[in-house]
Order: C-alpha cells, then structure tokens, then sequence
C-alpha cells in the first residue's frame, strides 16, 4: 500500500477527530460578524475556497479565499486563516510576516515544529492528519472538516458518508477515460478543484475542473464518448442529460460532497497504478514551496 493509499484510508477517523478539536479552538478561529480571508497554496487554496463559500453562505460574515501569493495586501480583514500542512511555504510564511502587528492571524497546521508556529498570532495543529506522502489527502479534508465543524455544519453523517466512499465502487470502466472534468456549486467548486488536482499530481491525466454552471459556457465541448464528467454536490437541472447526449460518462454520488472527494482520491490512485506510476512520487514537485532568498 503506498502513503496516500494509507493516508486517504484515515480520512474518517481524522474528520472526527477534528469536529471535536473545533470546539476547543474557538478562540483561534473566526467569530461571526468579523471580515475574514483564508489563504494556502495548491491544495490549501482549494480547501480555503470551499470553507470561504461555507463560512459566507452560513451568514457568519464576509469571507474570501486567495493563494497565499496572490493576497490583495491593501484590502483590510479582521483575521486572515492559513491553511498549510508543512509550515514552511515561502508565500504563507511572508504574507505572515507581513501581516504582523496589523491583522490578527491564525495557522492551521500538520507540523507543530515548522516556522509557522512562530509567524501566526494563532495556530491549530492537526498533526494527526499529517501525512508522509507528496500528495494531500487527510489533512486538507481535515482542515476542511475543522472549520466545517466550526460553523456548525459538520454532522456524524459526513464521517460515515466517508467509510462508506472508502469501500463503493467506482464506476465500470472509469479508469480508463481519456480526459477528466469535475464540476461543483457553491463550496464544492473548491472541492472539483481539488479532486482535478489530485488527478494531475497523481496520475498525470489529463484534467478540468468548473463551477457546474459554467460548463455549458464552452468546456462541454471536450464531452465525447471516452471522458468523464463528475459532479460534487446537487448538479444544475438538465446537466446531466446534456452531458449524457455527448456520449460522455456522468459520474455523481448521493454520498455528502467532501466524502465524495474521497472516491475522486481513489480514482487518481487507480489511474496512476493502470499507468505505471507512483502516486505517492508526482513528477516536479515536494512536500513543501520553500523558495529561495
């Protein structure tokens, strides 16, 4: 069994782990009503755009999701939230730094003993979610899952929704498509990011991903008998049968959206063995962005 295979095994355990932490974090993340922007890189980033749709959406006041390179600096915030499993990304240890003294900042980590711990006003360690391999799996759905939590919108469901995504099916014939589209509303366009991500990284294939409405704005194009489209959450009215007409595989599931996620991490892993690859090595990359000076 490879790192990810292991780690995207202990994502129930983490995510209910992690709805009990949140309550004893209150202080270090967002209350309602305060203007807040959440920033990471790659997978963060994904995760930061899903828990900022979640966190608006739930009323608890406005909220944005930037990569951390890309942080409007002039825009004013009353907390800013860092998503990062390693602690030592150049881009969120430097917007850290430079908020210093000005903006209140919290850290969500993997590693208590990264640069991080020092760089926020605030930190919560998710180190039981860390993980050996390149590839994210459990510490961003877990990161994911504390602020969940911290609105209150995670329930026990979630985490048996995600035992049950461990062991379904995937769809006959998935493996082999051509060429693979996600597609979200709301909190899981970040989620469609994500899942599109892990396909790269992974399996090198040949990937998309969209807000689900957005489809029909051109990319549907690429439908064709031979690819795949996959819905996270409740599709658009008439989607389906649009991207059916295309000879196009249409992929959705009943389970709640971040345990569907899971299925999207065992298709990457799936891909990547049908291709001869090492999930747990993707070409060109690290555990961690650490630029030099």
């Amino acid at each position: 069994m490879t790192h990810v295979e292991e780690e995207l095994a202990g994502q129930p355990e983490c995510w209910a782990r992690a709805a009990t932490q949140a309550a004893a974090e209150g202080g270090a993340l967002p209350v309602p009503g305060e203007r807040v922007a959440i920033v990471g890189c790659g997978t963060s980033y994904f995760m930061a755009q899903s828990a900022a749709a979640l966190r608006e959406g739930a009323g608890q006041g406005e909220t944005d999701a930037f990569a951390a390179s890309e942080f409007p600096r002039g825009r004013a915030y009353d907390r800013i939230v860092a998503l990062t499993r390693s602690g030592t990304t150049t881009e969120v240890l430097d917007l850290l730094g430079h908020l210093r003294g000005s903006t209140r900042t919290t850290a969500v980590t993997a590693d208590p003993d990264t640069p991080v711990m020092a760089a926020a006003d605030d930190v919560v360690v998710l180190d039981y979610a860390d993980e050996r391999s390149v590839v994210q799996t459990r510490f961003a759905t877990t990161a994911l899952t504390l602020l969940r939590a911290h609105l209150g919108l995670h329930t026990d469901s979630v985490v048996a929704d995600a035992r049950a995504a461990l062991t379904a099916e995937l769809p006959q014939g998935l493996i082999d498509s051509a060429q693979f589209t996600f597609l979200g509303r709301g909190w899981t366009v970040g989620l469609a990011h994500e899942a599109a991500l892990k396909m790269r990284e992974a399996a090198q294939a040949w990937t998309e991903s969209y807000p689900a409405m957005e489809y029909r704005h051109g990319p549907i194009s690429i439908s064709a008998d031979g690819t795949a489209t996959w819905m996270l959450g409740e599709p658009p009215e008439g989607l389906e049968a649009q991207v059916r007409a295309t000879g196009a595989t249409w992929v959705s599931g009943a389970l709640d959206p971040l345990a569907d996620l899971i299925r999207a991490q065992r298709l990457a892993v799936a891909v990547a063995r049908s291709h001869g690859l090492d999930p747990d090595r993707p070409r060109h990359l690290t555990r961690s962005v650490i630029l030099a000076p």
